[in-house]
């Protein structure tokens, strides 16, 4: 039968910290799964010069800091996404240098070794980088194929990019990324900051971004959801142009057009959290052909009200998309995956009655029927998030290896049963029966705050 873990991943030593740490990225080793690597907004605690990701290595029951991100600043890096490659073991990470708010695009062949990481690339003017790796074989030997999807900010509209290394084991430059340029359409007034991407096995790539088309004073933004797709792994002459939009001819096809949100607007109502770069895509795994895609919008024209998630399927590759559940009244934060069996994950989470759940659902049959589990759930406004913003953050994140489902969400840390309906695990100091956070010392009461959680749902 199908089992369920969730696990906080503050470690014990950090058991002092109240601080918000949002916005995780999660990496499996497919090799061997039981070595993984997470982030989030979290700093060194010694104050040192690199920022830490956490380490796991028996399957995410115990984690460990290991400071060798560069840039450690007041939340430790910026934005920050992590990739293994499918072979070789080595770590693949694009941040924002928590210093200097550069690009970087590193790389780690030991993830519990020491630091720093190797520093590949380094360029400025972007934004919320999103890492995804694969091997793939080459020269009669393995290659990892390395994507890093961007918001290039060194220039209107700043177009949603992807970074491709067709070999990121040896790449030791900008000069072996192509970085390709996804929006090519001239009405376009400003991209996104989410761009994300699928790779199936056969060399399937599949992208989504977000094309502003207008935005208000009122930082209302009308937007369209578009999809790329290349045929051979986005390596080659006119990368991801396979998927061309029948309206009007253009590279990408617009899923929906004309939406609208309130971008980076703190929403009381939504928990105090903030609207507008909520993004995911996913490949089946045993079919290129079916894709899925989900993202939020506000709901009520030029005075947006609901914020509201949706999820689209695609059986022909990208040319046409169907509803494919219902959809999610203040919903934000959604990431889908599809294991080895063709099992489709879709994690997501929702306010309601004031209280934020984290909720993974299952299905193989288009959400016609689906398994569905409450991992968290816990009120909206403990903490007080105050102007500090990201809250619970803009994104989270969910991968497949074979058959096991495996993510991450950022989420209230009162150590409270009732808010994990399907159990939990804490590494800090925490009292179940008190609900209370405790210091290293275990005895100094610690407020609630905002950490990362593991979540693994096993075959």
């Amino acid at each position: 039968m199908p089992t369920i873990k969730v696990v906080n991943i503050t470690p014990k030593a950090l058991s002092g910290d109240r601080s918000l740490d949002s916005e995780p990225s999660l990496a499996v080793n497919p090799e061997n799964p039981q070595e993984m690597v997470a982030s989030a907004f979290t700093p060194d605690p010694m104050g040192g010069p690199f920022a830490p990701i956490y380490v796991s290595t028996d399957g995410g029951d115990t984690w460990v800091l290991n400071s060798v991100v560069p840039g450690n600043g007041g939340r430790g890096t910026g934005d920050i996404s992590v990739g293994f490659g499918g072979q070789g073991g080595r770590l693949y990470t694009g941040i924002l240098n928590g210093e200097t708010s550069d690009l970087q695009i590193l790389r780690m062949p030991d993830v519990s070794a020491p630091g720093p990481m190797d520093e590949i690339v380094d360029r400025s003017d972007e934004d919320q980088p999103w890492v995804v790796a694969t091997t793939v074989a080459a020269n009669g030997t393995g290659a990892d194929r390395v994507y890093v999807g961007n918001n290039d900010s060194s220039e209107e509209p700043r177009p949603a990019t992807v970074d491709v290394a067709s070999d990121g084991r040896t790449a030791t430059g900008q000069a072996d990324f192509t970085t390709v340029r996804l929006d090519r359409r001239r009405d376009t007034v400003h991209d996104g900051p989410p761009i994300r991407i699928a790779v199936h096995p056969d060399g399937t790539v599949y992208t989504a971004y977000q094309r502003w088309t207008a935005f208000s004073p009122t930082r209302v933004v009308t937007f369209d959801v578009v999809v790329t797709r290349d045929d051979k792994g986005g390596i080659g002459p006119n990368p991801f142009e396979d998927l061309l939009d029948p309206a009007d001819g253009e590279v990408g096809l617009r899923v929906v057009a004309g939406r609208k949100v309130r971008f980076n607007v703190q929403v009381p109502s939504l928990g105090q959290e903030r609207t507008g770069a909520d993004l995911a895509i996913a490949v089946d795994q045993t079919d290129a052909n079916s894709a899925w895609i989900a993202w939020c919008d506000n709901q009520g024209g030029n005075a947006p009200t609901d914020y509201v998630l949706h999820v689209r399927h695609s059986a022909d590759r990208g040319a046409s998309w169907a509803v494919a559940h219902p959809d999610v009244v203040n919903g934000k934060n959604p990431a889908l995956a599809v294991n080895s069996d063709g099992l489709v994950g879709l994690v997501y989470q929702q306010l309601v009655h004031n209280q934020w759940s984290t909720v993974l659902e299952l299905t193989d049959d288009l959400f016609q029927t689906q398994e569905r589990l409450v991992l968290h759930q816990a009120p909206g406004d403990v903490p007080p998030a105050g102007f500090n913003l990201p809250y619970l953050g803009d994104y989270l994140r969910m991968i497949t290896v074979g058959r096991d489902f495996y993510g991450i969400f950022s989420g209230n840390n009162t150590p409270d049963l009732a808010n994990f309906p399907v159990g939990v695990t804490y590494q800090r100091n925490a009292d179940f029966t008190t609900h209370q956070l405790l210091s290293t010392d275990t005895i100094t009461r610690v407020p609630p705050s905002i950490d990362p959680f593991f979540f693994h749902r096993a075959a």
